[in-house]
């Protein structure tokens, strides 16, 4: 690694760098580290939280969204004076209290086809912090085709899912062809979320980011890890690479020209859709 660890990383880091697994080589990894963390909501603020705190030199921040005083039950790096303030810029004050190491580069905006090459190009992984279907897939679609790692959480309820994503492993779509039906699965206004639950799956996508970064240990790729915070329960389930998966199958395409990220985002629109 071409980064030098100064006095004050040393002490800073410490805890890191006298594990064997980690070391200074480790850390200079994870403060050349650049992550993406789409969302700073219920799931990004734990995300960003502990992976500024771990010392990723580069963190993004993507939402388009202002802080409202019902965020604040789950989304702790947001204050009540923050209130109105645009959450990438509450993230970005947070984090820089938090650790002045950490470079901040902030998209206030929502990921669409667009904009979301251009804005994935110069980061070696994503953390998906997001809450609706279209972005989840958006983002499995395009980091696949650029190779990028994500590593993917949700929560419901009580309840929450984090698997890993890697190019040589299956991807979203092997897990949900298509999103579900309109207004099936409804989202925390509706239905409300146990405050603590994003913390806890926050932090199992934050453990799997710095993982990636530094290359130790076995991350939840084909795996997906359900957590139900009811009775403390973790099980474990198997999904594997899809043959005809339009994504990362025996055919896959090419862009995503041919995908419109609204209900189904289904693949290859006007032609024969994916039977599953």
């Amino acid at each position: 690694m071409s980064l030098a660890l100064d006095a004050t990383q040393l002490d800073r880091y410490s805890r890191h760098i006298i594990m064997d697994e980690i070391g200074p080589e480790g850390q200079a990894g994870l403060l050349e580290g650049r992550v993406l963390v789409v969302g700073a909501g219920g799931l990004g603020a734990p995300v960003l939280q502990y992976l500024a705190a771990a010392g990723v030199g580069t963190l993004g921040v993507v939402d388009d969204d202002t802080v409202e005083r019902s965020n604040l039950q789950r989304q702790v790096i947001h204050a009540d004076s923050d209130v109105g303030t645009p959450k990438v810029d509450s993230a970005k004050a947070f984090i820089n209290s938090l650790n002045p190491d950490i470079t901040v580069e902030t998209y206030e905006t929502r990921l669409s086809k667009e904009n979301t090459d251009k804005i994935l190009e110069s980061y070696d992984l994503v953390v998906d912090a997001t809450d609706n279907f279209p972005t989840r897939f958006l983002l499995n679609d395009v980091c696949r085709l650029a190779e990028i790692p994500v590593v993917h959480g949700a929560i419901y309820k009580f309840e929450g899912q984090v698997t890993t994503l890697v190019p040589e492993g299956p991807c979203y779509r092997c897990l949900f062809p298509e999103a579900p039906e309109p207004g099936t699965v409804p989202d925390c206004a509706t239905t409300g979320v146990l405050g603590v639950l994003p913390g806890t799956v926050g932090c199992l996508q934050a453990t799997e980011a710095v993982k990636l970064l530094i290359e130790v240990g076995e991350p939840l790729v084909g795996e997906m890890l359900c957590y139900d915070a009811m009775d403390l329960s973790v099980e474990r389930v198997a999904y594997r690479q899809r043959d005809e998966c339009p994504i990362c199958g025996d055919d896959p395409i090419e862009s995503v020209t041919d995908i419109e990220y609204t209900d189904s985002c289904a693949v290859g629109l006007g032609s024969e859709q994916p039977t599953h």
